[in-house]
């Protein structure tokens, strides 16, 4: 799984004009899946997300988690985080799992986060959407479980 974390202080996602999800101080998470990955993986990359220290504390050092601060996820799907722009102008997604395996890891993602205690908003799969969010920080981590 690939995941690109945008610590945020707010954050939506529409799909044609309606908000679908929308949380406040947490993370957005664009979640890509690979045909290797599985349950375990999506609940490991849930643990490691809300584990990361990347929120301030008191002194503006990051050494608090999003459990810490109380923060939520909006979790977005993005399949284009397995583009292969190797070659030619037109990137492949043949890296990316296919929609039904994709899909259901995208939900096992999201439900591990919420067992672990947090807040969640999705957006929908397979939708055209519009993601709109304060970058705080800015401060973006990139996680892909293959470079474990």
């Amino acid at each position: 799984m690939r995941a690109l974390l945008q610590r945020t202080t707010g954050a939506r996602v529409c799909v044609g004009g309606e908000i679908v999800g929308e949380i406040g101080r947490g993370l957005v998470v664009l979640l890509g899946v690979g045909p290797d990955d599985d349950e375990a993986t999506a609940e490991a990359l849930a643990r490691r997300a809300v584990e990361l220290r990347i929120f301030d504390d008191a002194d503006g050092r990051t050494n608090l988690a999003l459990l810490d601060v109380g923060g939520a996820v909006l979790v977005v799907s993005q399949f284009t985080l397995y583009a292969d722009t190797r070659r030619g102008r037109r990137p492949g997604f043949t890296g990316a799992a296919p929609p039904e395996q994709a899909e259901r890891l995208y939900l096992r993602f999201a439900d591990a986060l919420r067992q672990l205690g947090v807040e969640v908003a999705t957006g929908r799969f397979g939708a055209v959407m519009a993601v709109e969010l304060v970058n705080d920080g800015p401060f973006t981590i990139w996680l892909d479980t293959a470079e474990r």
